[in-house]
């Protein structure tokens, strides 16, 4: 049943992808969030972790709740395609090549004075990290554990996005989220970097992107920054400002240091593969009558797109 609603809601996402008529999940999430930090914020690892198990006991409790009460699989799959943001991704970094300064909302670097070729780095760096937290992590938990893994996977994210930094005030207040989340996110990093490799059809950089990937200082994004850099031709990574600071990062990828708008086009490449690998990876797993649902859906699809 987990591989039907997997394959509803990564349809759903890649079509439609965020639903502006409702409050999306992750929305909910920070406000639960900034409300704890608000109220019990204390420079302690302990802090931290009631605040974790707070948010994922919720989400656990909602999302086993939707499950006991809905069994249809296309409902479901609607809900669980909020969890993936594969669209939403694709149209960030594709609008970087029309309107670069646009680059201040997707990254956490400075962006007041970079480059035409920094801001096209950055862009390629966000995707390729951005494809392990939003789209394969999530659709990941989601086949091994259903709706309720995809949410706790997204809480997880969520918190290490929002206090998950090794600065002063959130040094040991996010500590425990943030390792939780580099724990959930050793796979889902290595399958997209092993992907991208594949996709690409330049199998034997998944080596050297796990070699370079290595070199971050998280034990994760590094895997599919590399194999990104690599698959296209570009180095990423290098001398980086962060809130006014230089951070020197390991060197990723390999040829140009020059990058133009036509390597974000090369990265966005990779889209329409993935999507496709997806989709007949899922449907070749799946019992032939539950095809009838998936042409139905994959038609309304259609004349959605036409429209």
């Amino acid at each position: 049943m987990f591989l039907e609603i997997g394959l509803i809601a990564y349809i759903i996402d890649s079509v439609f992808g965020e639903f502006p008529f409702i409050r999306h999940p992750v929305v909910l999430m920070g406000s639960f969030i900034k409300f704890y930090e608000k109220k019990f914020y204390n420079k302690s690892v302990i802090r931290g972790v009631i605040l974790t198990l707070s948010l994922i006991t919720i989400v656990l409790f909602i999302t086993r709740l939707i499950s006991f009460f809905i069994s249809n699989e296309i409902i479901l799959g609607i809900i669980a395609s909020t969890t993936i943001s594969s669209k939403m991704l694709y149209d960030s970094v594709k609008e970087i090549i029309d309107k670069p300064k646009k680059i201040k909302f997707l990254v956490s670097r400075d962006t007041k004075n970079l480059s035409n070729s920094e801001i096209n780095k950055a862009a390629i760096e966000t995707y390729a990290e951005n494809l392990s937290d939003g789209v394969i992590a999530p659709l990941f938990y989601l086949l091994i554990f259903g709706i309720s893994g995809a949410f706790v996977y997204k809480a997880v994210n969520t918190l290490d996005s929002m206090v998950g930094y090794r600065n002063e005030k959130y040094e040991k207040f996010g500590k425990f989220p943030a390792k939780l989340d580099d724990l959930l996110n050793y796979i889902p990093a290595r399958i997209t970097a092993f992907l991208i490799a594949l996709l690409f059809f330049k199998w034997k950089i998944f080596t050297l992107a796990a070699f370079q990937g290595a070199k971050h200082d998280s034990p994760n994004a590094g895997f599919p920054i590399a194999a990104m850099g690599l698959a296209i031709g570009v180095k990423l990574g290098g001398a980086t400002s962060y809130f006014g600071k230089i951070k020197n990062k390991p060197i990723f990828g390999c040829k140009k240091n020059i990058i133009s708008k036509l390597d974000i086009k090369n990265a966005l490449k990779f889209q329409l593969k993935l999507n496709i690998f997806i989709i007949v990876f899922l449907c070749l797993n799946l019992d032939i009558d539950f095809f009838h649902n998936i042409l139905s859906l994959l038609h309304i699809s259609i004349i959605h797109i036409n429209f």
